[in-house]
């Protein structure tokens, strides 16, 4: 039961195999937030050379916003898992921490960005350009928990590519704004 999501940037297009049936709150909520337009000219704020590329925080609609990194869906909202159940966002726009899937954090998985505390991830989410398992919730060599909930299933080399640009303090000098994201 995967869908796909088309991901159109300012540098391109590429897509991502969401695994809507091992990661249903997790994905309903990402499906939710793109098919509604809340990701259409937000910019990727944080960019990494062979680690990852973060994206998802509705400051970043300004892409030099001092507060990119920091927001998320609006507090208290509805949405609907993949299972159907329907579901609602906390008081600080999280979802519950879905940390059942085993999926590692390899180059090409889209994973849940979270602050370290419990229900703290919301609508941002990175894409590893590495094998990141460091990452992974149920390695337990560092006290970071990012659930992967889907893979780029086409154009990897564009990700990669924005993983590589020029930064400042991770930030894109460039801009690199993500035009729209929705799911089929």
């Amino acid at each position: 039961m995967s869908k796909i999501a088309t991901f159109e940037t300012s540098m391109g297009t590429f897509k991502a195999e969401l695994y809507c049936d091992r990661m249903p709150i997790t994905c309903g909520n990402f499906i939710d937030l793109a098919n509604s337009g809340f990701y259409d000219g937000i910019h990727f704020h944080r960019v990494i050379p062979n680690f990852m590329n973060q994206f998802g925080c509705p400051y970043a609609k300004d892409a030099n916003s001092p507060r990119a990194g920091t927001g998320g869906p609006e507090p208290n909202s509805s949405y609907t898992s993949c299972d159907g159940t329907p579901l609602k966002r906390n008081a600080g726009g999280c979802i519950a921490d879905e940390l059942t899937a085993k999926l590692s954090n390899e180059p090409g998985t889209l994973s849940m960005a979270n602050t370290g505390q419990p229900e703290s991830g919301g609508s941002q989410f990175f894409i590893n350009v590495a094998h990141n398992s460091f990452l992974d919730w149920f390695d337990k060599s560092t006290p970071s928990e990012h659930p992967v909930f889907g893979k780029v299933c086409e154009n990897f080399d564009l990700v990669s590519q924005i993983s590589q640009v020029q930064t400042r303090a991770d930030n894109p000098i460039t801009p690199i704004k993500m035009i729209k994201v929705r799911v089929e």
